[in-house]
């Protein structure tokens, strides 16, 4: 009986487990550990890294994974790279499921940078109001700049980052766009800084920004080796029965 390994922590992912799980299929679902009460899942989980490439790799050949699916959020580039060589040295078919981009559509006004170093950089010397809606991992590169005033949004609570002047709203997605702006003229928000994750659960405040007129701050999404991909559920599941990627 197949045995798939299901990279996850994404909407994309509970769905395709989900899936799985009505198929009877035997799946674990893999969590970095990051979120400190993730959503209770159809399939069983397993909690935290796997030491780099030659820990998954070990993983994969002592649990009898015959697929890996990588549903990881498209800015875990570590995770994804490591996928990719892991699956190669275990010798088990790999595929990303992965949300297209965002683009930016007629009344948006983004910068597009590489980081977040340079989204500090964009921001300005001067002290504005900032949507900061990018998860808590590289809040602290904003340190740098502590004039601003910076929103934030997690979906649980944690330890106060190290910014002087904010305000941390704990909530989970999906968001609507009159909750986003609600949450936008609340705080007097000037500026948006996203990554660009893609997805329908938090697209709700490019689309507020547009109608409020407020510029967008977008990076870009970090490089990953080249491996297959597609962004639907029934796609994975295709794939699984046929072998066959299609609309790559």
């Amino acid at each position: 009986m197949r045995h798939i390994l299901l990279l996850g922590g994404t909407t994309e992912a509970s769905a395709l487990a989900t899936a799985l799980a009505a198929r009877g299929e035997r799946a674990t679902l893999s969590y970095a550990g990051r979120t400190e009460h993730p959503r209770a899942q159809a399939i069983p989980i397993r909690v935290g890294g796997f030491g780099g490439v030659e820990g998954l790799a070990d993983y994969i050949t002592r649990e009898g994974a015959t697929h890996l699916v990588d549903a990881t959020h498209p800015f875990a580039a570590q995770i994804s790279a490591n996928a990719i060589a892991a699956a190669e040295r275990a010798s088990v078919p790999l595929l990303a499921l992965t949300r297209p981009e965002w683009v930016d559509c007629p009344g948006d006004r983004w910068t597009r940078v590489a980081d977040t170093e340079q989204a500090v950089d964009a921001l300005g010397p001067d002290p504005t109001r900032v949507f900061l809606a990018l998860g808590r991992q590289t809040i602290g590169d904003f340190a740098s700049a502590p004039q601003h005033f910076y929103l934030l949004r997690f979906v649980d609570a944690a330890a106060p980052p190290a910014l002087p002047r904010h305000h941390l709203v704990v909530d989970r997605g999906p968001f609507t766009l009159g909750g986003e702006l609600a949450l936008m003229s609340e705080h007097r928000i000037d500026v948006i800084v996203a990554k660009n994750a893609g997805g329908s659960g938090a697209r709700a405040k490019l689309d507020a920004a547009r109608e409020l007129g407020l510029p967008v701050v977008m990076i870009d999404r970090p490089f990953i080796p080249p491996r297959p991909q597609v962004s639907s559920v029934a796609a994975v599941l295709g794939w699984l029965d046929h072998g066959v990627v299609r609309g790559v």
